[in-house]
């Protein structure tokens, strides 16, 4: 803590899109609270762009910059209370251990970690260090998802039995996540682990329960050179970013189109070796973008969800059903997150972050009403400014609905993903706790 301005240290480890929405804030809304200290990356190249931003933007001095292999020295010479971790997602355990060796707090993105060894590692620091590790899950913060499980908990369902959710990644959104290094299921645990594990969260929380046990079926199904091929479809190229044969590729992104996806990405490629436009018709692939789950709840409640990666239109269709009744809530997005931001495509052309939303509640033996469906401004529905109010903060307004996410719920989202690998590469339905004991950690954490 700087005592002489009574202001919280931040430190950020992994300067990729993600990092931006905790670099404007602690430079701008919570720059009373909070001060950022340093940066820590692979590359020089996207810190000096966030160093540039602040400077052409809020005319501030450049903050300290540090290589990845440097992270102790970073540590050491600028001080952070708390670190925040927005590295890819394999790497994540690897600076939230080294953190809390080191005696600071970890804010991390989600998903906390990719895989059980990770998980292990993360819980031993956690518990020899005794520093606390919050994950942010900002879907929780979402207004049309806090009133969702404020509905629930009001009892308009009684007691939830089932939960029928499907989750539609566009053309746009899901083809991003074949162009960067999440097609790679050693980097990001698959979208079971990386994407899924934001709507396990949810449902872990609307319902007030964790996982017991989850079948899980998959496959990469549209992506990939194989299914191209299989379709008569023929791409010669790696990359979209200056080949000509890719200028009427629906599918092409290029990285000269916004100035941070060229300073960030394409500039940080001599360093890196990162390609951040890879074709999605390209190899390798290890993920797939089909994907179903089932899975039983400690409280008895049954889950079935599915996620596809190739949809014509991005949403959600949810549907908790109870001994009293059925709550839904169908939205259709208009948010485009090629930089992390979940900023809205066309605002005048929807409501906010959404082109529809509807939410209805069907009592046992009632009238079916309608339900207004909440948005807020910024990113992600409205939740990302509630989300960095709750953090940044020293004394953040009362929260009921219990949104802040421990370590805890942090494990137990992504168990369903990393459960869901194996019960893909099984066969087999798997029982989470033969995995990782996660009511022991309940009991203690």
């Amino acid at each position: 803590m700087d005592t002489m301005t009574n202001r919280k240290r931040y430190a950020i480890v992994g300067t990729g899109g993600r990092a931006g929405l905790y670099v404007e804030a602690l430079a701008t809304t919570y720059a009373g609270v909070g001060e950022l200290v340093g940066l820590c990356d692979l590359s020089q190249t996207r810190m000096n762009w966030y160093n540039a931003q602040l400077a052409e933007q809020l005319d501030l001095a450049p903050l300290p910059t540090y290589p990845a292999a440097d992270f102790e020295r970073m540590v050491a010479e600028t001080k952070p209370d708390t670190v925040i971790v927005t590295t890819m997602d394999s790497t994540h355990h690897d600076y939230i251990t080294r953190a809390m060796a080191l005696g600071c707090d970890v804010i991390t993105e989600k998903p906390m970690t990719t895989d059980l060894e990770k998980l292990r590692a993360i819980f031993a620091a956690i518990d020899g260090t005794g520093r606390s590790l919050r994950v942010t899950f900002n879907y929780r913060y979402a207004p049309a998802y806090t009133r969702f499980r404020e509905l629930i908990w009001a009892g308009v369902v009684g007691r939830p039995q089932l939960v029928d959710f499907s989750w539609l990644l566009d053309t746009s959104h899901g083809a991003d996540y074949f162009r960067r290094w999440h097609r790679e299921k050693q980097n990001s645990g698959g979208l079971l682990v990386h994407k899924a594990t934001h709507h396990f969260d949810l449902v872990n929380w609307w319902i007030g329960s964790y996982p017991q046990s989850v079948f899980a079926l998959g496959s990469l199904s549209f992506y990939g050179k194989e299914n191209a091929e299989a379709r008569g479809e023929h791409y010669d190229y790696v990359r979209y970013t200056g080949e000509p044969a890719a200028a009427d590729d629906p599918f092409a992104l290029q990285l000269t189109s916004q100035d941070a996806l060229k300073g960030l990405y394409l500039d940080a490629e001599a360093e890196t070796g990162y390609l951040r436009d890879r074709n999605v018709f390209g190899e390798p692939i290890t993920i797939e973008d089909t994907m179903t789950v089932t899975a039983r709840y400690a409280n008895g409640a049954l889950l079935s969800y599915c996620l596809v990666a190739y949809s014509p239109w991005e949403g959600l269709r949810i549907a908790v059903t109870g001994d009293k009744g059925r709550i839904e809530m169908d939205i259709e997005e208009s948010i485009t997150h090629l930089l992390g931001d979940g900023e809205a495509k066309d605002a005048q052309a929807s409501k906010g972050p959404f082109k529809q939303a509807r939410m209805r509640v069907f009592p046992m033996h009632g009238t079916p009403y309608e339900v207004d469906v909440p948005v807020g401004d910024g990113g992600h529905g409205g939740a990302d400014p509630v989300m960095l109010e709750q953090i940044f903060l020293p004394d953040p307004p009362a929260d009921p609905f219990g949104r802040a996410a421990s370590h805890i719920d942090g494990a137990a989202s992504v168990l369903v993903g990393i459960a869901a690998n194996e019960s893909m590469r099984t066969g087999r339905l798997v029982h989470i706790e033969e995995l990782f004991n996660l009511s022991e950690r309940m009991n203690h954490g």
